[in-house]
């Protein structure tokens, strides 16, 4: 029900905002940054909130284990990506999610080699958590120098280590991963494996935590970025171009068809992978009309890239806004769960179609940055 309710927004949302961006508006780019810099703090704000949910759920679960308690934090991890997934949009040129310094890596770092972290299929004593000798204490700042150390794939923290952690391993065609509930109760290394989950928890909200106050009122990174004019204009168009184009139609699905694998699919153990597609889409549009949907069901709205360039240029909006829908009606198009489209080999060709959409989009939105004399490269660095 969630997701057809959303989907119905979005239906609605993307043909109401265009048949509003075609009207006549004159509008500042200082009053399109503004809404673009109260949209981030909000869609923040809301992941902070909902991974909080998580972090009592999962500390529920592991004060008292349980097959209902582990069933209650994996809904909530599915809860709490669907605001962060949006904000994969505001990411790619050196804001605070992803500059030098950024906590990204900490946060939404993928693809992830599970035997790193924990047993796997084949090998009972893999992983940080089997590894006293090494790993004799399991802290924040273990599992943070242990990221990526030695492998770009040797991921210790973030979601998708707590997805590992919640699921395990997907090895099966008809459902996610099963874990069980007893790896946090009579199985080896439990009580390691109960704080790993902890600490990583923890430490995720501390890392969006960082990231949200930076984009928090009256602070000087929220400050500057509205007083960008241009500068900051690019860096909008080259978020969502870039999310579009190189890791959302390229990363996160070229290389998943091409190989026909479920391991470089995005959300591998938990299935919610079409879910996180459909959610760094929405973020897409979002910065595009200026509009996000809060958890609560508010709505932050206001002055947009959409009313920017139909001032120059109103074909080219109307192209933009026509690729929108089309790229969301091909989404909901893609079977459920996302691996089983590609064992079946693309049925329909779904996920082909959606990745020539999102191309195609993210060619538009540099066009339409050109029409405000703005060149954007769109491709990952």
């Amino acid at each position: 029900m969630k997701k057809a309710l959303l989907s119905l927004f979005l239906i609605a949302a993307v043909f109401s905002c265009k048949e509003d961006d075609l009207e006549p508006t004159q509008v500042s780019k200082t009053e399109v940054l503004t809404t673009y810099a109260e949209i981030v703090y909000a869609n923040y704000e809301d992941a902070v909130s909902t991974a909080k949910v998580l972090q009592t759920a999962i500390n529920d679960f592991l004060a008292a284990p349980s097959e209902e308690g582990l069933i209650k934090a994996r809904q909530a991890w599915i809860d709490s990506r669907n605001p962060y997934g949006q904000t994969e949009a505001f990411r790619f040129y050196g804001g605070p999610i992803d500059s030098e310094d950024g906590p990204e890596g900490l946060i939404n770092g993928w693809p992830l080699d599970e035997s790193y972290i924990d047993y796997v299929e084949g090998n009972a004593n893999s992983g940080i958590i089997n590894d006293a000798v090494s790993y004799p204490v399991i802290d924040a700042q273990t599992l943070i120098d242990a990221n990526e150390n030695g492998s770009e794939t040797n991921l210790s923290t973030g979601y998708h280590a707590i997805e590992f952690l919640l699921w395990g391993q997907d090895l099966y065609e008809d459902s996610p991963g099963k874990r069980a509930y007893t790896d946090y109760t009579t199985a080896p290394n439990a009580a390691r494996r109960a704080e790993y989950l902890k600490v990583v928890t923890d430490l995720l909200i501390e890392n969006l935590t960082e990231v949200m106050d930076a984009w928090a009122p009256s602070t000087a990174y929220r400050a500057s970025f509205i007083a960008g004019g241009d500068e900051s204009i690019a860096k909008m168009f080259r978020g969502i171009g870039a999310l579009s184009k190189g890791e959302l139609a390229g990363e996160r699905m070229t290389v998943a068809l091409a190989n026909k694998d479920q391991e470089d699919e995005h959300s591998c153990f938990s299935d919610n992978t079409k879910a996180d597609i459909e959610m760094n889409f929405r973020g897409i549009r979002n910065v595009y009309v200026g509009a996000y949907e809060r958890v609560d069901g508010s709505q932050v709205t206001g002055a947009s890239l959409a009313d920017l360039v139909n001032e120059k240029d109103l074909v080219k909006n109307e192209t933009i806004l026509n690729l929108l829908s089309a790229t969301f009606g091909s989404i909901i198009g893609i079977p459920q769960p996302f691996d089983s489209a590609l064992r079946a080999g693309d049925p329909g060709k779904k996920i082909e179609n959606t990745i020539i959409n999102l191309r195609n989009l993210s060619d538009a939105i540099v066009d339409g940055a050109l029409q405000l004399g703005i060149q954007v490269n769109a491709e990952l660095d």
